[in-house]
Order: C-alpha cells, then structure tokens, then sequence
C-alpha cells in the first residue's frame, strides 16, 4: 500500500516538469484542446480546473493566484471573462480526457484533453472559402 501518493514525475526535473505542465495548462485554456500523452493529460486535468475555479471566484487575489500557473495575459484575461461565464452553472468537471489509441514512434498512449461545452469549429469558414476558389478557376 503507497499511502500518500504523490504526482507522476514524467521522467523529468521537478523545474522542468512543473515549466511544463504551466505551459500545458496555458495552452488548454488558450486553444480548449491539446493532444498529449494520456499521464499528461492525467496531471494537466486538476490544474486546469483549479484555474477556472479561481475564474469563477473572481477577484483580484485569485487572478494573481491563477496568474502563478497561466503566464499569458491574454489567456488569463480570457479565463476571467469567457470561461467564467461559460462555466457559472457547472459545479465542476470542465475538462474531459478522450484516449486516442498509440502514438506509431514509441506506442505511447494518447489522448485528447479538452474543455467541456467548447464550441465547435464553424464549419461554415470552410464552406465559403470553396465557392471562392471555384470562381477564381472559372
């Protein structure tokens, strides 16, 4: 029995790891969706929550709070604003791990870790960019 269970390492420094996993974060909030490894993912999940946590709270003290994880501003101010009203009535669970099988390199597992209730691309940007290049040949 391993009582007190800690985090996974990553096979990496405790600086680098945690640079990492920041930089995960940051990027979750920034795109709603990232592609990584399914341990990854696993220790991006509790962070990333507790950061739209902090959004929901509001304040200052939880913006300089949420600020020591997300490093870029315009991502900070976009989780005190959009994620904040997107998340008002959830009382939690805004992330969702998706396994995508074995990477072909080194079969390690993937997986897709994104924001719940995320908007989906519009399709529509697509559509109108091809009748345009349509007339350009004609």
């Amino acid at each position: 029995m391993r009582h007190k269970v800690g985090q996974r390492k990553l096979h990496r420094t405790t600086s680098h790891r945690l640079a990492m996993l920041n930089n995960m974060v940051t990027s979750l909030l920034e795109h709603g969706a990232i592609r990584t490894t399914v341990p990854k993912a696993k220790e991006v999940r509790p962070l990333a929550e507790r950061i739209i946590t902090l959004a929901k709270r509001g304040g200052l003290s939880n913006v300089r709070l949420a600020a020591r994880t997300v490093k870029d501003r315009v991502v900070l101010q976009k989780v005190f604003s959009e994620y904040k009203e997107r998340y008002a009535s959830r009382p939690g669970g805004y992330t969702r791990i998706i396994r995508l099988g074995f990477r072909r390199g080194d079969a390690a597992e993937m997986a897709l870790i994104e924001l719940v209730d995320r908007p989906a691309k519009a399709p529509a940007a697509a559509e109108t960019e091809a009748p345009a290049e349509t007339k350009s040949e004609g």
